[in-house]
C-alpha cells in the first residue's frame, strides 16, 4: 500500500520513479493482483494520471483496461475508474480534460453541453487530435469492445453509465462512420442508446443528447431507426418540459438532433409528417407584443426551430413532399404564426432574416399560401402589404444586405408558378391601375430599378423578372408601362428607357458604369424578351439598341467586361432565335449577316461561353435562395440560369444556320404540323370507334341480361304449370270421392242446392271465357306458324344469310313448342274440369231427387257437411281458374315477343329478298359474260377451220365422252 501512497501523492523515501515507470508497475498490478481492492486502487492512480502521461496511459494500459470491463463486471467502482481513464487518453476536448475528484458522485450541471476550444499552440492541438484518432482506431480494432461499452450502458449506475456515455460520445467523435457501422448491425445497439432519453438524470439525459447527435451525422440507416424508435415524440416532449424557445441548451441540443433526422431524409420528413407533429411546431413562435431583450440563448433557438421548418419544405425535397408540408403548415396555422413574426416589432434582425426565408419557402409554388401571403398587411397607419413593407426594405440601401437578400427570395417565392401574382405586380404598373395617394411593388421596383444604388438597379431588376417568368401575357403587358423622364418631354416606355440607360453614353457614365447594374439589366431584357416575339419587335424597333450590341460584343474589354459582352450576345442572339422578320431592316438573315460582318460568328459564339464559364454562374445555379458572400458578387439569378442554359445551344445552332437550312426546317415543321394534324385526326376516329365499340358492348350486355331474365321467367313459370297440374291432379281425386259419397247420400237442403247451382253456373260461364280465349290464341299460333313457315322457306332460298337466321328461328320453333304444349295442358285440364262440373251436376241432381224420401236427421246432416266440403272444393277450383287466367296473360305476353321475334324475322327477310336480287343480278351478269365468251370461242374455232386447223368441236367431245361411258358400262355387265 506504500507503494500507491506515493503514487496518490504520499512522500516516500529514495529516489522518484519516472512517469512510465510508474505506469508500467500500475499496469502490471492491475494485470497481476489477485484482489479486487489492489485491481481497484491500481485503476484508480492510472485515471490520475491519464490526463498529464496521456501517451504513456494509452499505450500501456489499454488492453489491461478493456480486460477489466470484462473481467469486472460487477464492480461498479472499477468499472467507472476504467471508463474515466479510458475517456482521457481518447477525448480531445479541452474543457473536459478537467481535474475531478475520484470519490465525486455530484452529477455535473444539467446542461451536459461540450465545447470545443481551441488551444494557443495549433501544432499541439493537432497532436492532440492525432492521438486521440490514434487511440480511437486502437480501442475499435476489436468490434466486441464497442459492443461492449452498449452492454455496460444498460448499467443504471451513475458511475458506470456516465462515464460510457461520454466515452462513446468521444469514439463517435473521432472515428464517426466506424464505430456507427458496428453500432448499426450490435443487437438492439441503437435502441439501448435512446433508452438514454428516458433517463431521469438530466446529466445522462443530456449527454446521450449528445451522444445521439454525433451518432446520426450522415447515416441515413441511423436516422431511420432513431425516428421509429419514438424519437420525434420524446424530443419534442423535452423541447416542452424545458419551456420551448424560452429554453436553455438543452432545447438547443434536442433541435440540432431533430436536424440530424430530418435534413436530407425524406422518410423520416414523411414520418414526421404523418405523425402530425408538424402542428406541435406552431406553440414554439408564439411571440408577445415586447419582444425586446431577447437572451442569446433564445435566439439560438428560435433559429433552429426556424431552421427546421425549412427543412420541411426545401426546394431540393421533392415536389410532392414539399406541398404535403406546405399544406399542413397553413392548415395548422403555422404560417400564419410565422407572418406575425414577420410583421412584428423589436425582433431581432438575424431571426427577423431567417423568419423571411422561413416564410419564402413556405409559400414556395404553393397557391393558397401565395394567396394567403398576399393578404397580410402590415400594422401601419394606414395597412400596407406585407409585400410592399417588404420591398420597401428591400431597395433600401441602409438595410442590412442579409435582409435585403432574403427580402428578394420571399418575392421570388411568392411568385415561383404564381402567375395570379405576376399579373398583380404587373398590374400596378400599367397607367390605369396606378394610384397616386399610395405607393405599390410597381413603383418600388422602377425607383429601385432607376436609383443610384447598384445592389439596389440589381435586385429590382431580378424581381421584375421574376413577374415576367414563363407568362407571355405578361410581357406583353410590360410594354405597356410609361414613364415620365423629366418635364416637358413624353413619356417613354420601360423597355426604352431601360435599353437608353444601356446604350447612351451620357448614361453608362453615370449608372451603367457598374457592371452590377448593367447585368442586372440584360438579364431583365433577356428574360422580357424571350420567347415574346412582340417584345422583341419592340426592342429591335429602337435603332440604337443592335448597333450598341453589336459594338459591344466587339470590342475588346478588360475581365471585369467580359461577363456583360456574354450577356449582350445572349440579348442578342434571342432577338434572332424569336425574330418574327416583322421588320425588314432586322429580320434574321439581315441580324446574321451583320454578326459575321461585324462580330464573326466563332467571336459571337466564344463570347456567349462568358457566362457560363463565370465563376459565380455555377454557384447561382445550385439553389434558388440568393446566398452571395458580399454584395460585389451578386450577379447572377437561380432562374436566369435555367434561362442560359436552355437558350445557349439554340442561339449557337441558330446564328450558324443557313437560308437554306432555315427555309429546310420551316418545310419540316409544316410536315410535321401536318402529320400531327393527320395523327389527331386518326386518334379522333378511334376514340369515336372506341365510344361505339363500348356502346355496342353495352347493348350486348343489356340484351344477355335481357335474355337471361326471359329465361329464368320461362323457367318459373314452367314450374308454376306443374305445381298447378299437380294441385289439379289432388282437386280432381278429392272431388270424385265426394261425388261418390254424395251419389249414397239421401237428402239435402234446397237452399245450399240452389248456392250450389249458382256456383256451376258461373264456372260454366268462365269456362266458356277460357274456351273462347284459347280459340283466339290457338289462331293467333296458326297465324304465327304460317308466318314462320313462309320466312323458312324463304330462308332456305337466300342461304348466304341462313347462318345467322338459324339460331332466332330454332328460338322460336322453342318458343312455338312451349306454346303448343302450355295450349294443350289448358285444353287438357278443361276437359278434365267440365267432366268434373258435370259428375257435380249429376250428384246434385241425385240428391234433390232423393231429399223427399229423407226423414232422417242424422243423414241430412251428413249430406251438408259433405255439401260444404264440396263447396270448399268448389272455391278451389275457382282459385284454380284464376291461376290458368293468369297463365293465360303469360302466354299472352310470350306472343308478343314472338310478335317482335317475327318483326325481327321479316326485318331479315328483307334483307334476304335484296341480297337474293343482287345474286340474281350477279348471275344475270356471269351469264352475259359467258355468252360472250362462247361467241368468242366460236368465232376463233371458225377462224381456225378456215385456216385448215383440226378443232373438235363441243359436241364431238360429248358425244365422245358418252360412248365411252357405254362401253364401261358394258364392260361392268360382263
Amino acid at each position: 500500500m506504500n507503494f500507491f501512497r506515493g503514487v496518490m501523492g504520499g512522500q516516500a523515501a529514495g529516489p522518484q520513479p519516472s512517469g512510465a515507470e510508474t505506469i508500467q508497475k500500475l499496469c502490471d498490478r492491475v494485470a497481476s493482483s489477485t484482489l479486487l481492492e489492489d485491481r481497484r486502487d491500481a485503476v484508480r492512480a492510472l485515471k490520475s494520471l491519464s490526463k498529464k502521461y496521456r501517451m504513456e496511459v494509452g499505450t500501456q494500459a489499454m488492453d489491461h483496461l478493456i480486460n477489466i470491463l470484462q473481467t469486472d463486471r460487477s464492480d461498479s467502482e472499477i468499472l467507472g475508474y476504467a471508463l474515466d481513464t479510458l475517456y482521457n487518453i481518447i477525448c480531445n476536448d479541452e474543457e473536459e480534460e478537467q481535474d475531478e475528484s475520484e470519490d465525486a458522485v455530484t452529477p455535473l450541471p444539467a446542461s451536459g453541453k461540450q465545447k470545443n476550444v481551441s488551444m494557443p499552440d495549433e501544432a499541439a492541438q493537432k497532436q492532440a487530435d492525432d492521438l486521440g484518432a490514434q487511440f480511437t482506431d486502437q480501442f475499435i480494432q476489436d468490434p466486441e469492445h464497442v459492443t461492449l461499452l452498449l452492454t455496460l450502458l444498460e448499467e443504471f449506475d451513475f458511475h458506470v453509465r456516465w462515464p460510457g456515455v461520454k466515452l462513446l460520445t468521444a469514439l463517435l467523435k473521432n472515428q464517426g462512420p466506424q464505430v456507427q457501422g458496428v453500432i448499426l448491425v450490435s443487437p438492439m445497439g441503437v435502441s439501448r442508446l435512446m433508452d438514454l432519453l428516458a433517463d431521469s438524470r438530466e446529466v445522462i439525459r443530456n449527454d446521450g443528447l449528445l451522444l445521439l447527435q454525433q451518432l446520426t451525422k450522415s447515416n441515413a440507416a441511423i436516422q431511420k431507426i432513431v425516428a421509429f424508435e419514438n424519437a420525434f415524440e420524446r424530443l419534442l416532449d423535452i423541447i416542452t418540459e424545458e419551456g420551448s424557445s424560452d429554453g436553455g441548451i438543452v432545447v438547443e441540443d434536442c433541435l440540432l438532433l431533430l436536424l440530424n433526422l430530418l435534413k436530407n431524409n425524406s422518410s423520416n420528413q414523411n414520418f414526421f409528417k404523418e405523425g402530425s407533429y408538424i402542428q406541435r411546431m406552431k406553440p414554439w413562435f408564439e411571440v408577445g407584443d415586447d419582444n425586446s431583450g431577447w437572451s442569446a440563448q433564445k435566439v439560438t433557438n428560435l433559429h433552429l426551430m426556424l431552421q427546421l421548418v425549412r427543412v420541411m419544405v426545401s426546394p431540393v425535397n421533392s415536389p410532392g413532399a414539399t406541398a404535403s408540408c406546405q399544406k399542413s403548415m397553413y392548415q395548422c396555422g403555422l404560417l400564419q404564426q410565422l407572418c406575425t413574426i414577420l410583421m412584428a416589432t423589436g425582433v431581432p434582425a438575424d431571426i427577423l432574416t431567417e423568419t423571411i426565408n422561413t416564410v419564402s419557402e413556405v409559400i414556395r409554388g404553393s397557391q393558397v399560401n401565395q394567396d394567403y401571403f398576399a393578404s397580410v398587411n402590415a400594422p401601419s397607419n394606414p395597412p400596407r402589404p406585407a409585400i410592399v413593407v417588404l420591398l420597401m426594405s428591400m431597395v433600401n440601401e441602409r438595410q442590412p444586405f442579409v435582409l435585403r437578400c432574403a427580402v428578394l427570395y420571399c418575392f421570388q417565392c411568392f411568385l415561383y408558378k404564381n402567375q395570379k401574382g405576376q399579373g398583380e405586380i404587373v398590374a400596378t404598373l400599367l397607367p390605369s391601375t396606378i394610384d397616386a395617394n399610395s405607393i405599390s411593388a410597381g413603383q418600388l421596383l422602377c425607383g429601385g430599378l432607376f436609383s443610384a444604388d447598384s445592389l439596389s438597379n440589381w435586385c429590382a431588376a431580378v424581381a421584375l423578372a421574376h413577374a415576367l417568368q414563363d407568362n407571355l401575357t405578361q410581357k406583353e403587358q410590360l410594354l405597356r408601362v410609361q414613364l415620365a423622364t423629366s418635364l416637358g418631354k413624353p413619356p417613354v416606355s420601360l423597355l426604352q428607357q431601360c435599353t437608353n440607360i444601356l446604350s447612351q453614353g451620357d448614361k453608362i457614365v453615370r449608372r451603367g458604369s457598374k457592371v452590377q447594374t448593367r447585368v442586372g439589366l440584360l438579364m431583365l431584357l433577356c428574360t422580357w424578351i424571350s420567347n415574346c416575339p412582340i417584345a422583341v419587335t419592340h426592342f429591335l424597333h429602337n435603332q440604337e439598341n443592335v448597333p450598341f450590341l453589336t459594338a459591344q460584343i466587339s470590342e475588346n474589354l478588360g475581365e471585369d467586361e467580359r461577363l456583360v459582352q456574354g450577356l449582350c450576345a445572349l440579348l442578342l442572339g434571342i432577338c434572332i432565335y424569336y425574330n418574327d422578320n416583322s421588320l425588314e431592316n432586322y429580320t434574321k438573315e439581315k441580324l446574321k449577316q451583320l454578326i459575321e460582318k461585324r462580330i464573326g460568328k466563332e467571336n459571337f459564339v466564344e463570347k456567349l461561353g462568358f457566362i457560363t464559364k463565370h465563376e459565380l454562374y455555377s454557384r447561382a445555379a445550385q439553389k434558388p435562395q440568393p446566398v452571395f458572400p458580399s454584395p460585389e458578387q451578386m450577379l447572377f439569378d437561380h432562374e436566369f440560369t435555367k434561362l442560359v442554359k436552355e437558350l445557349e445551344g439554340v442561339i449557337t445552332k441558330a446564328v450558324h444556320k443557313s437560308s437554306e437550312e432555315e427555309k429546310k426546317e420551316e418545310e419540316v415543321k409544316k410536315t410535321l404540323e401536318q402529320h400531327d394534324n393527320i395523327v389527331t385526326q386518326y386518334k379522333e376516329l378511334i376514340r369515336e370507334q372506341d365510344a361505339q365499340i363500348q356502346e355496342l358492348k353495352e347493348q350486348v350486355a343489356s340484351m344477355t341480361t335481357q335474355n337471361e331474365q326471359m329465361q329464368n321467367t320461362v323457367t318459373q313459370q314452367l314450374s308454376q304449370i306443374q305445381q298447378h297440374k299437380d294441385q289439379y291432379n289432388i282437386l280432381k281425386l278429392k272431388l270424385g270421392k265426394d261425388n261418390q259419397s254424395q251419389s249414397n247420400s239421401q237428402g239435402e237442403s234446397s237452399q245450399v242446392n240452389g248456392l250450389q247451382t249458382e256456383e256451376l253456373t258461373q264456372l260454366r260461364e268462365e269456362v266458356e271465357e277460357l274456351r273462347k280465349q284459347h280459340s283466339l290464341l290457338q289462331t293467333q299460333l296458326s297465324d304465327k306458324d304460317a308466318l314462320i313457315n313462309t320466312l323458312q322457306s324463304e330462308k332456305a332460298e337466300g342461304s348466304a344469310a341462313g347462318s345467322d337466321n338459324t339460331e332466332l328461328l330454332k328460338e322460336l320453333e322453342a318458343l312455338r313448342s312451349q306454346v303448343q304444349s302450355q295450349s294443350a295442358e289448358i285444353t287438357q285440364m278443361k276437359t278434365e274440369r267440365q267432366e268434373l262440373l258435370r259428375r257435380a251436376e249429376a250428384g246434385s241432381s241425385d240428391a234433390v231427387s232423393s231429399s223427399d224420401g229423407s226423414s232422417d236427421a242424422a243423414k241430412i246432416t251428413e249430406v251438408e257437411s259433405r255439401l260444404a266440403a264440396q263447396t270448399t272444393e268448389t272455391e278451389k277450383l275457382k282459385e284454380e281458374a284464376k291461376s290458368l287466367s293468369q297463365s293465360r296473360a303469360e302466354l299472352e305476353q310470350q306472343l308478343a315477343s314472338a310478335n317482335s321475334t317475327v318483326a325481327i324475322l321479316q326485318t331479315e327477310k328483307t334483307k334476304l329478298q335484296t341480297e337474293v336480287q343482287e345474286s340474281k343480278k350477279e348471275q344475270d351478269d356471269l351469264l352475259m359474260l359467258l355468252a360472250d365468251q362462247d361467241q368468242k370461242i366460236h368465232s376463233l374455232k371458225q377462224r381456225l377451220k378456215d385456216l385448215g386447223e383440226t378443232v373438235d368441236d363441243e359436241d364431238d367431245l360429248d358425244a365422245r365422252d358418252q360412248t365411252d361411258d357405254d362401253y364401261e358400262e358394258d364392260e361392268d355387265e360382263d
